[in-house]
């Protein structure tokens, strides 16, 4: 698996100051996609022990709330087993740390046995993501005034809520607390 870009102080995607890593390889090809360079495979560089290493101490801070995965697209069946096992690792180590992923496959494709993203590893990686981001990106439905979201057919889920209840459960996203200076 190759790694597109990492960043250490994200607070686009996902609540709070989070580290996001953006997988190279994806097959969706969405038309409007921000992130077309990381369809390529091979673009970036490759995921190593010590890129692991370096997620993992970018997530010991307390105020990082947690780790969030986008692409290209995660799902895709050359970067599952390396993902389930940095997954893994995070749960095993920072298990106060939330796990977001941005996919372009649905719940409904992710949890069936027909898409091409199946693979012996998909739910395994479903099971350890604490919030599912899914759809493709629809640039006709583009609103930039979506909160974690580029277009309006894509889902916020509780990812764990819909695997117990095996049908997309809506993650409610906690109540803004910042307020607008007035102007007196």
């Amino acid at each position: 698996m190759n790694v597109a870009t990492i960043k250490k102080y994200d607070i686009a995607n996902g609540v709070g100051v989070r580290v996001s890593l953006f997988v190279s390889g994806c097959r969706h090809a969405c038309p409007g996609c921000f992130n077309e360079v990381a369809w390529n495979f091979g673009y970036g560089t490759p995921y190593t022990q010590a890129t692991e290493q370096e997620l993992l101490d970018a997530l010991r801070p307390s105020y990082i709330r947690g780790l969030t995965l986008l692409g290209g697209e995660p799902f895709e069946p050359e970067n599952q087993a390396t993902l389930v096992a940095l997954l893994a690792r995070v749960r095993r180590e920072l298990p106060e740390k939330d796990i977001w992923c941005y996919s372009g496959f649905t719940y409904e494709e992710l949890t069936g046995d027909t898409a091409r993203c199946v693979t012996p590893l998909t739910r395994e990686m479903l099971g350890m993501i604490d919030v599912l981001v899914d759809g493709r990106f629809d640039a006709d439905r583009a609103d930039i005034s979506l909160v974690f979201r580029g277009s309006a057919n894509q889902r916020i889920l509780d990812a764990q809520a819909s695997l117990a209840t095996g049908r997309p459960v809506p993650y409610a996203l906690p109540e803004c607390s910042a307020k607008s200076p007035k102007n007196d």
